[in-house]
């Protein structure tokens, strides 16, 4: 019997409530099931620009700044756990540099930092390519949901 599964929403260093969590919990469960997953656990902490950059110094030694960063605890094939380190200034910014929805934004990054742990990578231009792609697939599908 697998347990069911879990997705968790923390802050760190801000104020932020998810406006539809619930919808978002089922949303990103939807996606790892078509992507052939299964989310036993997923920790999504949105934070400050600040509070993120010390996580990218402190255990990925890169001093830059950054929307997410993704820690893969999974164990199984096929089953997540994870936690999702979000910055909720640098989402913000992103979505103005794109002229695009605040909001939208958010959902790309969180489906972007589920699709690196379902092996999708962004290191070259075909990867790129393809992430955004899987992103805009999954995105329609939230907008169909909601």
């Amino acid at each position: 019997m697998t347990a069911a599964p879990d997705i968790q929403i923390f802050t760190e260093d801000i104020s932020y409530s998810l406006p539809y969590p619930l919808i978002t919990k089922n949303w990103l469960m939807q996606v790892a099931a078509q992507e052939g997953y299964e989310i036993d656990s997923i920790n999504i902490i949105f934070c400050s620009d600040e509070y993120l950059h010390g996580i990218n110094l402190k255990y990925l030694n890169h001093d830059n700044y950054t929307d997410i960063i993704t820690f893969d605890n999974s164990e199984e094939i096929n089953k997540i756990e994870a936690d999702l380190f979000i910055s909720i200034e640098r989402v913000r910014e992103n979505a103005d540099t794109y002229h695009c929805d605040w909001e939208l934004e958010l959902n790309r990054v969180m489906v972007h930092g589920l699709l690196h742990l379902m092996g999708y990578n962004d290191k070259n231009e075909y990867e790129v390519q393809e992430i955004r792609q899987k992103e805009d697939t999954y995105l329609k599908l939230l907008a169909e949901a909601s």
